[in-house]
């Protein structure tokens, strides 16, 4: 289980109640509220690579908030575009503050570790965050 912890900047792996690892992380910045819910989200894909697209959800590219670029190790948690990936440009802010658009941003040999011991149905907790998750963004399947 994962538990990202927005008031600590940081992602901690726990097995059976053990904690294994703790990566420090960025998630969603306040500024265009893009703030990553509070939750528990489950792994439902992975990408070795993956072309994130701004324009998919209204940001045009070329825009101050827009963007278009292929992360690597993107490990999908929701089906509103939220992912745990590989962030190599963020790794100054990890630990620190958020910098995403609602992603969970991790070092790239973070990011490695978490795509190779992650699979679906693994649960990811965000808390100390905003809001709620929504539940009914086609995920529900592995809600408990």
């Amino acid at each position: 289980m994962a538990t990202a912890d927005d008031a600590t900047h940081q992602m901690t792996i726990t097995r059976n109640g053990v904690v294994q690892k703790t990566f420090p992380m960025s998630m969603g910045m306040v500024s265009g509220g893009h703030q990553t819910p509070n939750g528990t989200y489950y792994v439902l894909e992975k990408f070795a690579t993956v072309v994130m697209d701004s324009s998919t959800y209204g940001v045009p590219v070329n825009s101050a908030q827009g963007y278009k670029l292929t992360v690597s190790d993107a490990v999908r948690i929701d089906n509103s575009g939220n992912f745990v990936h590989s962030a190599p440009w963020s790794v100054a802010d990890q630990g620190k503050r958020n910098v995403t658009h609602g992603c969970i941003n991790l070092s790239p040999a973070n990011a490695k570790w978490f795509y190779d011991n992650f699979g679906s149905g693994d649960p990811v907790v965000v808390k100390n965050s905003v809001g709620t998750y929504n539940k009914n963004d086609g995920a529900q399947d592995w809600q408990i």
